[in-house]
């Protein structure tokens, strides 16, 4: 019995450092990192096709932002490079990658 406690404890002692990184490393995991997004002020909106509307080439924007991404209609998405500025310019004001933003023509 004694044997089997010292080998035992040869082992923790070998083995304390890599054990105890692994259980911190546990313990960062089971801490909540991300809280959900808040709901976009209702202003956000307006600002953004204000802004939107104002950039060469984009002409008459409307913006809806949800917690899942954001949706622009606008009279100048058929236009690449337009299409480009709009989706650089909402990832800056969202911080949406470009994968979680639509780009719509309106109907004229």
């Amino acid at each position: 019995m004694n044997k089997e406690i010292t080998v035992l404890a040869a082992a923790v002692e070998k083995w304390k450092y890599p054990i105890l990184i692994l259980l911190i490393g546990l313990l960062l995991m089971l801490i909540p990192t991300s809280r959900e997004r808040e709901a976009p002020a209702a202003g956000a909106q307006e600002a953004l096709a204000a802004v939107l509307a104002n950039t060469q080439g984009v002409g008459e924007a409307r913006v809806l932002i949800s917690d899942h991404g954001v949706v622009v209609a606008c009279a100048g998405a058929s236009n690449a490079s337009v299409r480009l500025d709009i989706i650089r310019a909402v990832c800056s004001y969202t911080g949406f990658g470009s994968d979680k933003i639509t780009i719509l023509k309106l109907k004229q």
